[in-house]
């Protein structure tokens, strides 16, 4: 993982990363299906993401114009796996018209302003957590995207505690991993959350980190938390 700063939480994060391998979800995907599906995401889980990715692509395809151009009855046909298909077919198709009327339909020109965050996020819908994925799994920034898992793996193991916000864990957790490593670890943290650190019934006995958590020591990991 490389030098991090020596303590608890460095050392649960540092258990948690040689535990978890970080396969690459996102090799082959281009930027626009990558933006389209982390929209989708939310939510919802990643199985109901594929589903609904690969009846959009067969139904309609992939691409701002597709999508730009699509009626909505037929977008919500084609993502309604992913649940709250009516507000996501509308979003994804005003995401997809602004791309074409802002960029020439070429998401990659977006990581040519002078703030391709800032860009992302005056997108219809497109908040930080999207942005971020955007950015480090596109556009090859060296930041760590904050999804609900991570939040709760943050949350239990004291990370987050006084950091303020989606912006304040984000940075904290960037103080505590290398830049090299911070796409990985957004890989390997939410397959920790999903597997061992679940929000309902977590699995402290096979934990690698029980003995590091405070949320473990104390016993608030076996209640029943809020997804």
């Amino acid at each position: 993982m490389g030098a991090s700063p020596i303590g608890p939480i460095a050392e649960a994060l540092k258990a948690i990363g040689e535990r978890f391998e970080a396969e690459d979800w996102f090799e082959g995907v281009d930027g626009f299906e990558l933006l389209i599906a982390t929209v989708l995401s939310q939510s919802t889980n990643y199985k109901n993401v594929r589903m609904a990715m690969d009846r959009l692509r067969a139904k309609l395809g992939i691409s701002p114009s597709a999508i730009a151009n699509s009626d909505l009855r037929t977008l919500r046909d084609c993502i309604r796996p992913a649940g709250l298909f009516n507000q996501k077919s509308r979003r994804i198709r005003a995401i997809a018209r602004a791309i074409l009327e802002r960029y020439g339909g070429n998401v990659g020109n977006i990581l040519l302003s002078e703030d391709p965050r800032g860009e992302l996020l005056s997108l219809p819908g497109v908040g930080p957590k999207t942005a971020d994925v955007f950015l480090a799994f596109y556009g090859g920034f060296d930041i760590l995207p904050v999804d609900t898992h991570i939040s709760r793996v943050a949350r239990r193991l004291g990370i987050a505690s006084g950091a303020g916000g989606y912006e304040g864990l984000r940075a904290r957790l960037e103080e505590l991993i290398p830049p090299q490593d911070r796409r990985r670890f957004h890989i390997i943290l939410i397959k920790f959350g999903r597997e061992i650190c679940k929000a309902r019934s977590p699995d402290c006995r096979r934990c690698p980190v029980a003995e590091l958590c405070p949320s473990a020591k104390r016993g608030e990991a076996a209640r029943r938390d809020p997804p």
